[in-house]
């Protein structure tokens, strides 16, 4: 692997080497494909990426990783500042929402990763663990305590390399997962701070460790970012094993369908190369394709609704009514504020961030706002306030939604588009949260703290009612937390049971956003470690690995 010389850099000719072998075997191991691996996973983003690296680090074990997106070795993916031009590009799904009467008719981008990494390649590289209730939450819904906030604990632990201040009852150090403090953060991050201060929030060295097991605060962020590269999580885990010769990792692969032959999943069928091909499973399979994609292929395997699949003509295999139910996400509203100067945006360029609670009766944080110093919200109130040339903007978000949507199939062919219903802010209690968080935002944002950076407020100003209510309504767009639409748990709605195991349906797992009961109280791409991390070790045991 890469090694780090006595100043901290990289010894260059060693990534050169890695890269060469890795083009050299992944070229040998592309050209002569196999018809049968030991496990296939589908799906390079935080969870398979994960999951490859794992049962591959045996090498009596064959692997083969498939990714419908192409190559990561792009500025786009690897350069941090640079985040921004992925979405709506080829690197993103480029899913949108159908029209929802709850955002003023709207319908909005649902941006996810297609590349290599997945969301950890195009996202914002915030790593957020999630809360504690939020872990035990998992635990109780899938009625095994390996899921709860402590055992996970452990794992965040042994996967960190955490470069701020020490922590150890809480924080690893020296193993694959590279997280720091916003490095040298702008002075409106740090006076964010303050802001959220003079309001009674708690600042906190990180809004990781203990930060997520009480009522919340304000920290600067942490970040999956390394000397202005992006650390994904496809590079932190699987990159450096793709020398290997059992890990076969295939792009521009689009997995159609799971194939099952008597309630038993044989392998895979996949579009590449202008053909269709069949992959052979001999140990399981294991979908980690998101929140979108992976019940849109569970579907078209026949596994979902029976009434439903049979409306389109799809066979059925296994009537499991909640796949593609249950989708949760995380609304965001932007509040913005013009600059006396233009500021030049530093790492992420959203260096800080909080989380609280709504209301005090709020057992735990349900609004998370992040700081970006530039000036941005949506297409309609941008055209309505205007967007200044400098500015700043806090995002709201939702982060304990009550609202539920859907990812339901358009046709039988796996080219037919997905029907998404975000049907997000539909719950009033959604909508009231996203109120009281822009109301708490603009006390912040207008602090005494923040004035040397503050010309004027932009938006939403002093709105009220129904009218700040339309504003929470034309500003919602997504947070990019699409999840929860194969549910791991144990009532008529779950999908996979506490082992990741698809119900009714042996040797197939999902290992993605999508088994979340309820969604995390933050940015997801942590916890998704974490899933990928728990079925790695749920193979391991089932198959003696």
């Amino acid at each position: 692997m890469v090694h780090e010389m006595a100043n901290g850099t990289r010894d260059r000719s060693e990534d050169a080497s890695l890269a060469q072998r890795i083009r050299d075997t992944q070229t040998r191991l592309r050209a002569a494909l196999k018809p049968r691996y030991d496990f296939i996973v589908c799906g390079s983003g935080s969870s398979g990426s994960v999951v490859a690296r794992r049962l591959a680090e045996n090498p009596a074990v064959s692997v083969m990783l498939l990714e419908a997106g192409g190559s990561d070795d792009i500025d786009s993916v690897l350069k941090v500042e640079q985040w921004p031009r992925n979405l709506g590009s080829a690197t993103d799904w480029q899913f949108v929402a159908e029209a929802n009467p709850h955002l003023n008719g709207r319908s909005i981008p649902m941006n996810m990763g297609k590349v290599l990494g997945g969301g950890s390649s195009i996202n914002v590289m915030m790593w957020a663990r999630g809360h504690k209730d939020d872990w035990d939450h998992f635990a109780a819904e899938a009625g095994d305590p390996a899921w709860g906030y402590e055992a996970v604990l452990d794992i965040y632990r042994r996967i960190e390399d955490w470069r701020g201040a020490p922590d150890p009852d809480r924080r690893g150090t020296g193993s694959l997962v590279y997280v720091e403090p916003a490095p040298n953060p702008h002075q409106v991050a740090t006076d964010l701070l303050d802001a959220a201060g003079t309001v009674g929030l708690p600042v906190f060295g990180s809004h990781n460790g203990a930060m997520m097991e009480g009522e919340g605060g304000v920290s600067i962020a942490d970040i999956r970012a390394r000397a202005g590269i992006r650390q994904s999580v496809f590079r932190s885990y699987t990159y450096p094993y793709m020398d290997r010769p059992n890990l076969t990792v295939l792009t521009d692969a689009l997995v159609t369908k799971v194939t099952v032959q008597d309630k038993r999943a044989t392998g895979v069928e996949i579009a590449y190369g202008g053909a269709t091909h069949r992959i052979e499973a001999g140990s399981e399979v294991v979908l980690s394709l998101g929140a979108i994609h992976t019940p849109k292929v569970l579907m078209h395997s026949g596994i979902g609704d029976h009434a439903e699949l049979a409306r389109l003509g799809i066979a059925p295999v296994q009537n499991l009514p909640g796949v593609g139910r249950n989708m949760q996400d995380h609304p965001g509203i932007a509040c913005v504020w013009e600059s006396p100067q233009p500021l030049v945006p530093r790492n992420t360029a959203g260096e800080a961030t909080y989380l609280w609670k709504s209301n005090p009766a709020v057992g735990t944080p349900d609004i998370q706002t992040c700081q970006s110093e530039i000036a941005a919200a949506s297409a309609e109130n941008a055209a309505r306030f205007g967007l200044p040339a400098a500015g700043w903007t806090l995002n709201v978000g939702v982060v304990r939604p009550e609202s539920r949507g859907s990812v339901r199939l358009t046709g039988s062919s796996p080219t037919d588009p997905v029907r998404i219903d975000a049907n997000l802010l539909a719950e009033p209690a959604d909508l009231a949260a996203a109120v009281s968080g822009v109301e708490l935002c603009r006390e912040i944002g207008n602090a005494r703290p923040l004035r040397s950076h503050r010309k004027r407020e932009v938006m939403p100003g002093n709105l009220t009612g129904r009218e700040l209510e339309r504003f929470v309504r034309d500003g919602a767009l997504t947070y990019w937390h699409q999840s929860c639409t194969a549910k791991m748990g144990r009532d008529e709605m779950s999908v996979v049971d506490g082992h990741l195991r698809v119900y009714g349906i042996e040797r197939l797992r999902i290992a993605d956003a999508s088994i979340m009961p309820r969604v995390t109280t933050g940015n997801t791409m942590a916890p998704c470690v974490i899933i990928g991390e728990r079925a790695a070790q749920l193979l391991k045991d089932a198959h003696g690995l």
